[in-house]
């Protein structure tokens, strides 16, 4: 079939010039089914011969490129239509053709009918969110879709949600990927049987189509491309073509997802190599095909690699054929074409002139396969399509059509073998790429999915040689920018190395070829061929040795540097990626011993290559002053695969180890390095900037140290098991430069070292030592001992969160080895170091996540400090982890005082390390040890406690690690040792400790006071003399010693050796300046190491004989010897635990040891007190009385600011704090008196200076979000759930006023409402009062701050100067008594009637007022600008309800709305009752006194018109004419509309300040009669009509009783009389079932109807008499709260009894006669509801029992939001948004910072929490899991409310854990919402501009 069709495709005769014009007219369906039917017969030539005909008109190449290749040619060719309209049609005709006549889309389906695919195979790009299973995945790179991961089984599995960063495909299915059980249902193996076959015609038409349209594209393709000239990058063009073929592209990518069977036929298309050769060969008459063929050729010539540097290398222009001879050998006679020089590659190679000779390497299999380097050549369309995808940068949707077909396993295996062979030609295009981030990304999307699969990669190797070139290719990458190596010898140095600024380095453009190489050579089969293979280990360690010793720091003595450079980055990042990781990689597959023989191979070519690179940086032993590399891979890869060898393979050390010289040679780059640690951290190397810092913390971090510094000790350790000891410790200090340090004498001359630093590195060459000798990492612990030990490190120094803890831990850098963290061993390893401290949570406290803290176990038995200081970045981490450890001591009572780090007992060495050892038992170290002690205890300088301990941990060691037995425990030592020095007799401690050494010569400076005092006395001169010809006083230099060794190993390894060493002096390189003369003297010691530990012993604990041999009294100790008292103490702790220790060790010792304790100990030298001691004892007692001076003043302070420290004001929790009182105690005081915070003055509020309240006026919508059912709202998940803010508290007020405006008069509408529930004002303070003028010129102040604060001056935002809480305005003190005077408290006995008139007369005073408005003062106008504040807090829209815009009505409305706002606000806060009672909090912090003068100062401005006043209505009768008014007018609102609490506030606000308490309680009174009245109205039309009647009937019975005016009963059943004249009730029939309650009304029930109605009215009331008169709130029982609040209120007569059950009518008393004002009252809603019965209704029913505000409930689970929200369509833009983000208030699904949305510059968030909140809107970021919070123009990240399994927040889900909501953190939420204390508790505030 498929020949048939080439055969009539590629037929070269001429095709027919048009087809008949009838067949034009055909449509294309009708064409497309004759072909089809044509094709089908047996003999289909004429048919094929005329589909070819047709494709060769429809797709011929010539018109839409004539457009797009754009210019002349375009105009020549007069494209007609332009390119689309031809595309589109050329398009159409395939589908038709695909489709054979038939519909394409019917045709889709029936195709993938026929999908037998068993793999997902979805194919992602960037950003895509995908899962990685570990506990499933067999390959690391393994990956899932949503939808596959969701439907298989994970739960318990350890896996993360990710956002995809290159692309990549779904693995569910592949069973070389993933382990078969976590396959999703729909792919878990479907046999392919039941799979019916193809039928034959149903693909037929693609067969012949489809090659014509991919050649058709290539040929786009080839005419699209133009060589990018050198100047300008021609990505624009490139652009432009690919946008015009986005419909081709897409067309293929779509055939792709027909499945199976279509991608089968796709394979046959793209692989058939005779269909290609037919079609592309350029050959034929067309004279288009030939331009595109020659097109291509040209793009083809610059495939091959090619060699530019020779060129350039020495600076000749060769003509370009001769440029290939170098290349040639180098590459075993690659062809011709690598003459083919680049240009663009001659520019990369400007830098590198001048580099010297180059040692090539021969490549092995280059000689078999020069295809490597070769032009490539192509056989089949795939080939030629990657190709110009590698051309065209790797457009995306050319590689997800690519990537698509790769479930066809024909195709993958084609696929991966034309990637290989391009494979070269891939790395040259992305070095020259300008956008090399995109091109990486797109490389890996598909090199990843290639080369995970072990099978493919293993066929690949064998058949592609996939090694060699992956190798071969990064050679290549990394010669363009290599320079000559400055390290050692800068002129004749012959090794390159990488040039770490290049932007190959700095860019990481490498890193898709490494992340290949590390991929492949994670399977087993690959491996192994790589490490058999010699050929290829000699060029990779050719590759490696390109970076050691790159980047390197030389230490600049005089300047600062002037550019620091950071290239260090750059380095660090490839040696982790380019060498380390490959290392790691390859050491994963040497773990068994069968593969000792790869290990011996790294190791020899390992050790050539170092060999090699000796030679070429000339090196012999010293070591270049003053530089260093960190990077040394070499020294690593070797270092590591001996540790591997002992390890795992139980190789012989000794078989794998060089020479000794090649051993000293090796040791001395990483100990240059541990000592240039050391010099860094003395500041030595402080003018080399800051970057050098950051070296030496890169060099110890997490992610590094395994691959650096680890390997770097090991080897040191290596060598000094087998080295001379003494030759290595003296080595060690020499590096260290502190040699001229180790003198007995107590002044020296240090050549190389300032006196400053000598301190801090003879620390460091301690400190080095004992990591040397007690590190066991890779001396013989296991992978879970060193977990344990790296776990308790990082514990130690601090709490760590589980995440934290996985990132510190190194674990293998390669992700297939051993310990992967979150594997089981992890988690039980931290189970049992470490407790988990679930995350706390203080209201305001800073949100804590769950953290781990060691056990006290691990404090007491494995705190580590060497551990610790090996992997501490920063030093303070050792200092945090001493802190601790010293805590728990202090806690536990172990040791009370300030310990030394403990010392640790260590795991048993290897046998193969033993000679470690041997560095403990040399004389050397000896030597230095009894000098460093003895310096101590004679206190020379520069020494320090940190030096004593870690001799005293040395001496320790080395009693821990001594040979067993002691040979020479008596016997004398044999001759020729003694003479050799006779410092001490042998080499082990044991016995050296004892032996006395009695004279010492030194060389001492002429100045030193030893030369003065010798020469002074006489009689010295004797003994002198005499001593020396006994020989014993001795004389030590390490430099010496270490040369001496140098020569004997030479000399023993090699006789000629001896011409190469070259003698050097340490002199070469002393510090400049003339040395004073250094004289001999003689010291008298007479100490030996025992006797001085002793002495120190009684120095430390400062008295004489304090050291008493233990064993004296208790035997026991001998025998028993691991006492707990002595493992934790300080340094008298650590001298005994050494004492004791050396007691054991040796009869000997035991016995000197108690001799000297015997003599009485001659006292430590008196100290002479010297100038510079005199000195800093001045200061101290300077010091001493400077404190003294602080501590009075202070004192002074305190008392200053006595009330603000009593009150402890904590901004942060507005709940438990007291603030401070306004008041003062004195009752008699008339005026109360305020403090200044600012000025510090005490006084009063005066008319001409007043005082002020800090403030914080906010708008608000927390009462609108009110509901009326219990349960919160769901945040919706799910289509179907949606919330409507119908039912809230906001919605229903609004719905109520609109119906009051629709029928009654504006004016009176707006007095019979409170607004304020959205966008209300809340006002609340600190309670710090300042003058007014004191605090405008406190913002002035800040005005001119220039320093960036968190809010706007200009809004006249500042914080409160005592505690800095956030505030934006003052709100005025009012004059006079705070609470008002007793006077005004007395009840009198005044009748209601009186007190009725009275209030009526005060209302109608306009302005009675103690202040004259007329007369502006201060006061006044400070009370006009913040009512102005307290208007502008919140928009217009939460203001203006008028129908006439700007009424006073408005203002009159807004003012009592914002009292009323206050009032609900707080009883919210006191959790929506009162049974709590006293003065909460909230009370006292409460603004609402002075809030109160405020308002009704600007109230009384509005005088109503006494004729309109509701207190007429609530007080008199009128006379029913004058009630029926003028119909024409719209009536006033009926008084039973009111709302009374509203009516209370209009009230007391009108009346002149201050209020009496009598005229309070009157008004109080009377509104409690129109209250009930209205209860009982709202009950009746709830009742049912048969209720009614009833009620009716009993209450007429009782009318007559005494108390008729206080029975419920009667009152109901009159309301219901008068009621029922008008139509109310008329209309049960229709709506019944909405107003009756089920069940029938007992008097019980109706009794609490009643009081619930009535109760919120009571709260507010209680709260304001509260505040207006001091007085304290009773607190009750919930159930009594009723009663309790009216006698508080004064409702209640007090003699009243409460035996029988309360009643609330009780409380009613009538101020004119009851059943008379009611008929009034009923009166006005008759006649509204004659013509409006059901709005009439609606309004009687008011909604009075709000619940309290909520934010909506959240799911258990985050992934259930993150799962809807993250792919949802916005409403607005029907885009799905960047950032989505969801309102936490009302569920709104919003775009964060998204254009889309914008409205008038305000993004969609900003604008929606205006909408929603009045300007504070809650948000959670779905992609990130955090909340923000917007708070009017600022806005502050919350943190998040959903926590992992171990307590830990995943900000932008970077973890991809599973996350769980916390319900605690989400209260805390609520409640600061509610509270309104977003400002004060969350400190990072920022502006947004308007932009979230």
């Amino acid at each position: 079939m498929a020949a048939a069709a080439a055969a009539a495709v590629g037929g070269q005769q001429p095709s027919q010039p048009e087809l008949p014009a009838s067949g034009l007219a055909l449509d294309k369906a009708a064409t497309a089914a004759h072909l089809k039917a044509a094709l089908s017969r047996p003999d289909n030539r004429a048919g094929a011969e005329e589909l070819q005909a047709l494709l060769e008109r429809v797709l011929s190449a010539e018109r839409p490129l004539a457009a797009a290749a754009g210019g002349e040619e375009a105009a020549a060719a007069g494209g007609g239509g332009g390119p689309g309209a031809a595309e589109e049609e050329a398009l159409e005709w395939c589908k038709c053709l695909l489709a054979g006549g038939g519909g394409y889309d019917e045709f889709c389906a029936a195709v993938r009918a026929y999908d037998p695919a068993a793999l997902c195979g979805l194919v992602w790009t960037a950003n895509f969110v995908a899962y990685r299973c570990r506990t499933c995945g067999i390959s690391p790179c393994m990956s899932l879709c949503a939808e596959c991961f969701h439907q298989g089984d994970h739960t318990g599995h350890d896996f993360n949600m990710f956002r995809s960063q290159a692309g990549g495909a779904c693995d569910c299915g592949d069973s070389n990927v993933m382990r078969e059980s976590g396959f999703c249902k729909r792919h878990q193996i479907k046999s392919s049987s039941n799979i019916p076959c193809v039928p034959k015609d149903l693909l037929m038409m693609s067969e012949f189509v489809l090659p014509r349209f991919i050649f058709c594209l290539i040929q786009y393709l080839r005419e699209g491309y133009n060589e990018p000239a050198a100047d300008m990058p021609s990505e624009k063009d490139l652009n432009k073509v690919l946008q015009l073929l986005e419909p081709q592209i897409s067309f293929l990518e779509d055939l792709t997802k027909m499945g199976g069977a279509m991608r089968s036929v796709l394979t046959q298309v793209l692989t058939n190599q005779q269909n290609y050769k037919d079609l592309t060969s350029g050959h034929g008459e067309n004279a288009c095909a030939k331009k595109s063929h020659e097109k291509y050729l040209i793009a083809l010539k610059s495939s091959g690699l090619t060699y530019p540097e020779d060129k350039l290398v020495y600076g000749i222009q060769e003509p370009s054929a001769g440029t290939s001879t170098l290349a040639v050998q180098g590459f075993a006679g690659a062809a011709g074409t690598l003459g083919q020089v680049d240009s663009s590659d001659e520019d990369d190679q400007d830098g590198s002139q001048g580099l010297g000779k180059r040692k090539r390497v021969k490549l092995s299999s280059g000689t078999k396969d020069q295809s490597i380097m070769d032009v490539l050549k192509h056989k089949s369309f795939l080939e030629e399509l990657l190709f110009w995808t590698i051309k065209y940068e790797f457009p995306q949707k050319m590689v997800t059509f690519l990537l698509n077909m790769l479930p066809d396993q024909e195709y993958k295996v084609a696929f991966t073998k034309t990637f290989v062979q391009h494979y070269a030609f891939i790395m040259k295009t992305l070095k020259k790429s300008h956008e090399s981030d995109t091109m990486s990304n797109r490389i890996v999307h598909i090199s990843v999915q290639l080369f995970s699969n072990e099978e493919l990669a293993r066929q690949v190797t064998e058949e592609c040689q996939l090694l060699d070139i992956m190798v071969t290719v990064l050679l290549y990458m990394m010669e363009s920018c290599l320079i000559k190596s400055e390290l050692q010898d800068e002129e004749n140095s012959l090794h390159v190395v990488v040039n770490c600024g290049e932007a190959l380095l700095k860019n990481n453009t490498y890193w898709p070829l490494v992340s290949d190489f590390i991929n492949i050579l994670s399977h087993q089969s690959v491996a192994k061929r790589f490490l058999e293979d010699h050929g290829l280990l000699v060029t990779w360690m050719n590759f490696v040795s390109f970076f050691q010793g790159m980047n390197l720091n030389k230490r600049e003595l005089n300047e600062h540097v002037e550019f620091e450079s950071q290239t260090y980055y750059a380095a660090f990042a490839a040696e982790l990626e380019a060498c380390a990781q490959p290392m790691w990689g390859l050491l994963s597959h040497c773990k068994v011993r069968e593969t000792q023989e790869y290990t011996r191979n790294v190791v020899r070519y390992c050790l050539e290559a170092l060999q090699d690179w000796f030679d070429a940086i000339n090196f012999v032993d010293e070591p270049a002053p003053n530089q260093v590399t960190f990077h040394l891979p070499l020294h690593r890869y070797y270092a590591m695969f001996l540790s591997k060898a002992v390890k795992c393979q139980e190789l012989d050390l000794d078989s794998v180890l060089p020479d000794q010289e090649m051993l000293m040679k090796l040791m001395i780059h990483p100990l240059q390095i541990q000592a240039s640690l050391a010099e860094i951290h003395s500041n030595m190397w402080v003018r080399n900037g800051l970057q050098i810092k950051g070296q030496a913390m890169t060099y110890v971090q997490s992610h590094f140290c395994n691959s650096m510094i680890d390997p770097d000790i090991y080897l040191l350790q290596v060598c000094a098991s087998r080295l001379d000891p003494d030759y290595f410790i003296s080595s060690v200090f020499e590096r260290f430069k502190v040699v001229d340090l180790l003198t007995m004498a107590s002044q020296h001359q240090n050549t190389v070292l300032d006196a400053e630093h000598e301190r801090s590195m003879l620390e460091g060459a301690l400190t080095f030592l004992v990591i040397l000798l007690s590190l066991r990492l890779h001396l013989g612990m296991s992978d879970d001992e060193i977990l344990r030990a790296e776990m308790v490190a990082q514990l130690c120094m601090n709490d760590r969160t589980h995440s934290s803890l996985l990132d510190l831990i190194p674990e293998n850098p390669n992700p297939k080895s051993g310990i992967i963290p979150g594997s089981y061993s992890f988690e039980s390893v931290l189970s049992a170091v470490a407790d988990f401290k679930a995350p706390v949570f203080e209201p305001g406290g800073s949100m804590q996540q769950g953290m781990y803290t060691p056990k006290a176990e691990v404090w007491d038995q494995e705190f580590d400090p060497v551990m610790v200081i090996l992997r501490t970045v920063y030093r303070r981490d050792v200092q945090s982890a001493m802190d601790r450890y010293t805590a728990f001591l202090k806690q536990s009572g172990k040791f009370p005082g300030n310990p030394w780090p403990p010392y640790k007992k260590r795991t048993s060495l290897h046998p193969s390390y033993k000679g470690l050892m041997r560095l403990l038992h040399c004389k050397t170290l000896h030597i230095v040890l009894f000098t460093l002690l003895y310096k101590i205890l004679m206190d020379h300088q520069n020494l320090s406690e940190h030096v004593l301990c870690m001799v005293l941990y040395l001496i320790e060691l080395g009693l821990e690690n001594s040979a067993e037995e002691e040979s020479d425990e008596e016997a004398s030592v044999s001759g020729p040792e003694r003479c050799h020095d006779s410092w001490f007799p042998g080499s082990n401690l044991v016995s050296n400790m004892r032996h006395f050494i009695n004279y010492v010569r030194v060389r001492v400076p002429e100045t030193a006071p030893e030369v003065k005092r010798d020469s002074s006395a006489s009689t010295s001169s004797d003994s002198l003399g005499s001593s020396q010809n006994s020989g014993t006083a001795q004389v030590f230099s390490l430099v010496a010693e270490r040369r001496k060794k140098f020569q004997e190993i030479i000399n023993r390894s090699s006789s000629e050796a001896n011409q190469v060493v070259r003698p050097k002096t340490s002199h070469k390189w002393s510090a400049p300046g003339s040395a004073p003369q250094l004289t001999t003297a003689i010291l008298e010691i007479k100490e030996s190491i025992l006797s001085l530990l002793i002495k120190l012993h009684h120095k430390l604990s400062g008295k004489q004989n304090s050291y008493y041999p233990p064993w004296l009294d208790d035997m026991e100790i001998l025998i028993q010897p691991e006492i707990p008292k002595y493992s934790h103490g300080d340094g008298i702790t650590a001298v005994e635990r050494i004492l004791l220790k050396a007691a054991l060790q040796s009869r000997m010792n035991k016995r000197i040891i108690e001799e000297i304790c015997r003599k009485v100990t001659p006292p430590v030298p008196p100290k002479k007190i010297t100038a510079a001691e005199k000195k800093t004892l001045d200061k101290e007692e300077r010091r001493q009385k400077a404190r003294e001076r602080q501590q009075k003043l202070l004192a002074e302070f305190a008392s200053r600011q006595k009330s603000f420290m009593e009150t402890a004001m904590d901004v942060d929790s507005p709940e438990n704090d007291i603030p401070m009182e306004i008041t003062t105690a004195e009752p008699q005081v008339s005026e109360a008196v305020y403090d200044c915070v600012i000025c510090g003055q005490s006084g009063p509020s005066s008319e001409d200076r007043p005082t002020g309240l800090v403030v914080l006026l906010q708008a608000s919508s927390v009462l609108g979000q009110c509901r009326d059912n219990v349960e919160p709202k769901k945040l919706p998940i799910t289509e179907e759930e949606q919330i409507y803010p119908w039912d809230t508290c906001a919605a229903v007020h609004d719905v109520r006023l609109s119906l009051l405006q629709r029928y009654f008069k504006d004016s009176s509408c707006l007095l019979a409402v409170s607004i304020g529930w959205e966008g209300g004002v809340y006002v609340q303070t600190c309670g710090h009062t300042l003058h007014i003028d004191c605090h405008k010129s406190y913002m002035e102040s800040l005005r001119n701050d220039q320093v960036l604060q968190g809010f706007s001056v200009d809004k006249g935002e500042f914080t409160c100067p005592l505690c800095r809480q956030f505030a934006n305005s003052v709100l005025p003190c009012y004059p006079g008594s705070n609470v008002e005077n007793n006077l005004w408290q007395r009840p009198s006995n005044r009748s209601i009637q009186d007190l009725i008139k009275e209030v009526e007369e005060l209302q109608g005073r306009p302005g009675a007022f103690p202040v004259s408005i007329s007369s502006e003062t201060n006061l006044s106008k400070e009370m006009e600008s913040v009512m102005k504040d307290i208007k502008n807090t919140t928009q217009k829209k939460y203001r203006d309800y008028s129908k006439t815009p700007g009424s006073p009505d408005n203002d009159f409305l807004f003012m009592y709305s914002v009292a009323r706002t206050n009032l609900e606000l707080e009883l919210i806060h006191r959790g929506g009752n009162l049974c709590s009672g006293g003065a909460s909090t909230a009370g006292k912090r409460s603004c609402l006194n002075q809030l109160f003068h405020v308002l009704a100062l600007h109230m009384r401005l509005y005088s109503i018109d006494s004729e309109y006043n509701p207190w007429r209505k609530l007080t008199q009768l009128e006379e029913m004419n004058s009630l029926l008014g003028n119909e024409e007018q719209q009536p006033e609102v009926p008084i039973l509309y009111h709302d009374v609490t509203s009516l209370l506030l209009i009230q007391i606000l009108m009346m002149p300040q201050p209020l009496h308490k009598d005229h309070f309680t009157c008004i109080v009174k009377v509104l409690f009669t129109l209250l009930y009245t209205q209860a009982l109205a709202a009950l009746s039309v709830k009742c049912s009509e048969e209720d009614r009647s009833a009620w009716k009937h009993v209450g007429a019975l009782k009318k007559n009783m005494c108390d008729a005016e206080k029975s419920y009963e009667v009152l109901l059943s009159f309301v219901i009389s008068e009621l029922s004249k008008g139509k109310l009730y008329h209309e049960e029939g229709t709506q019944e079932c909405a107003m009756v309650s089920p069940t029938a009304w007992s008097p019980e029930s109706m009794e609490k109807y009643l009081q619930d109605f009535c109760l919120p009215f009571l709260r507010i009331t209680s709260l304001l008499q509260h505040h207006l008169f001091g007085e304290d709130l009773p607190s009750c029982q919930e159930e009594e709260e009723f009663s309790v609040l009216a006698s508080c209120l004064g409702l209640l007569p007090t003699f009243y009894q409460t035996e029988h059950p309360f009643i609330s009518a009780s409380c009613l008393d009538w101020p004119v006669p009851a059943f008379d004002i009611i008929t009034q009252w009923c009166f006005e809603i008759k006649s509204f509801t004659e013509r409006h019965a059901e709005q009439g209704k609606a309004l009687l029913i008011q909604e009075s029992r709000w619940k309290l505000p909520h934010l909506l409930q959240l799911p258990e689970n985050y992934n259930t939001i993150f799962q809807y929200y993250h792919r949802k369509t916005c409403s607005v833009c029907t885009k799905v948004p960047k950032d989505p983000a969801v309102c936490l208030v009302c569920g709104t699904f919003v775009c964060l910072k998204g254009l889309c949305c914008k409205q008038q510059s305000y993004c969609e968030c900003v604008l929606h929490s205006q909408n929603c909140g009045a300007g504070t809107g809650i948000f959670l970021l779905i992609n990130a899991s955090v909340i923000i919070i917007i708070r009017g123009h600022r806005f502050c990240l919350w943190g998040s409310v959903y926590l992992d399994a171990h307590g830990e927040e995943d900000r932008d889900l970077r973890r991809g854990k599973p996350l769980y909501i916390c319900k605690e953190r989400y209260k805390v939420l609520e409640q600061q919402w509610i509270s309104h204390t977003f400002d004060h508790i969350n400190k990072r505030w920022g502006p947004h501009y308007n932009g979230l």
